[in-house]
């Protein structure tokens, strides 16, 4: 006696249907649902004040088509932040968020959980390029232990750093200007419904990353700290 392992074919291509069904369903509900949200999405942990606020950094770019401020309170006072901040990047510290997914998209991340001193000088004109064909961003305002602002070289983002102290500890901003001169309408889409959610996402992982080190860095002291290479 035969014992079928599978469905029959017409079963298959029903399932298939509904399951394609049920995704355009989903997506539907979403879009139509974001722009309830999406003020939530944009501003994740900041209060309203955060998100009016005049920021360093926002002179650098006026005309944006979205602005993102996004915070966390940090139980560390700002020289236990910026260590974090200054070494971030490819081939240095990593951006402490989903590296598996920045790879994914040829970025070459790798989150450390220990402060690298070769990386700790940071001045205006460093550069890192995001990828092979990603943007240049280059440092335009620093102040340590107080904020650092970086510039892709098209002019088009600007992504703010700002260290507030906050009784013994830090108010750590992160603010994002983005503008997409001349991009079609399917494009303000993507970006408003792709990119803007998952930018939340790789962002909040980021700034509890930072978070988690920093508060580290104050119990664990020198232990986290490597000899320069």
């Amino acid at each position: 006696m035969k014992i079928r392992t599978r469905a029959p074919d017409g079963l298959t291509r029903c399932g298939v249907a509904r399951a394609g069904v049920g995704t355009l369903a989903g997506l539907g509900i979403f879009v139509a649902g974001y722009p309830c949200w999406r003020p939530w999405c944009l501003s994740w942990g900041a209060t309203a004040e955060e998100v009016d606020a005049q920021l360093p950094g926002d002179e650098l770019l006026v005309d944006t088509s979205v602005i993102t401020t996004r915070a966390v309170s940090i139980d560390a006072p700002p020289e236990a932040v910026w260590p974090w901040l200054a070494q971030m990047g490819s081939g240095r510290g990593g951006l402490y968020t989903y590296d598996w997914i920045e790879n994914l998209l040829g970025l070459h991340m790798h989150s450390v959980d220990v402060v690298l001193p070769q990386f700790q000088t940071v001045r205006v004109g460093d550069a890192q390029t995001l990828g092979q064909k990603g943007p240049t961003l280059r440092v335009a305002i620093c102040e340590q232990d107080r904020h650092l602002v970086l510039r892709s070289d098209d002019g088009h983002w600007v992504w703010s750093f700002i260290l507030r102290p906050e009784g013994t500890g830090t108010r750590l901003l992160s603010r994002n200007r983005i503008a997409v001169p001349g991009a079609s309408k399917g494009m303000h889409w993507f970006y408003r419904y792709v990119m803007e959610p998952g930018s939340l996402i790789m962002e909040r992982k980021m700034l509890l990353g930072i978070k988690e080190r920093a508060e580290r860095l104050v119990t664990a002291g020198p232990s986290l700290f490597t000899p320069a290479a």
